[in-house]
């Protein structure tokens, strides 16, 4: 049952992240913050990585590092080939490599964090 709760957390923002990063700006809101959209990237793909890992570590009960580095890798891939996206697919925004830059950003401190969770974690048990 929990497996399937993370599953669904992770999927819903996956998608959002998705619709968010492709909805033409002018449907976005406005805030006038400087680089709040900067900010909005490293949220995205920090709470990508740790959802779907709570969701892997549910459903296979892992134990060792790889999947913080999988998931980190397939953040990066998504991030990219979304910024792409924007480029190609839509005609109110456009690719952003500091938006790249955030997305990893965000992604490789959600990395830090789980691997030093796993490894306070391992430390405890013992």
């Amino acid at each position: 049952m929990r497996k399937n709760i993370y599953l669904s957390i992770a999927l819903i923002w996956t998608c959002s992240i998705l619709l968010l990063c492709l909805e033409p700006a002018s449907e976005l809101p406005k805030v006038e913050i400087n680089n709040i959209d900067k900010l909005a990237h490293f949220a995205f793909h920090f709470g990508f990585i740790i959802l779907w890992y709570l969701y892997f570590n549910s459903n296979t009960k892992i134990t060792n590092y790889k999947a913080p580095v999988i998931l980190f890798f397939v953040s990066m891939v998504f991030g990219i080939v979304i910024e792409f996206s924007q480029q190609a697919f839509t005609t109110s925004r456009k690719g952003d490599i500091l938006d790249v830059i955030s997305n990893v950003s965000g992604a490789f401190t959600a990395l830090i964090t789980l691997v030093l969770f796993q490894y306070f974690r391992r430390k405890s048990e013992i």
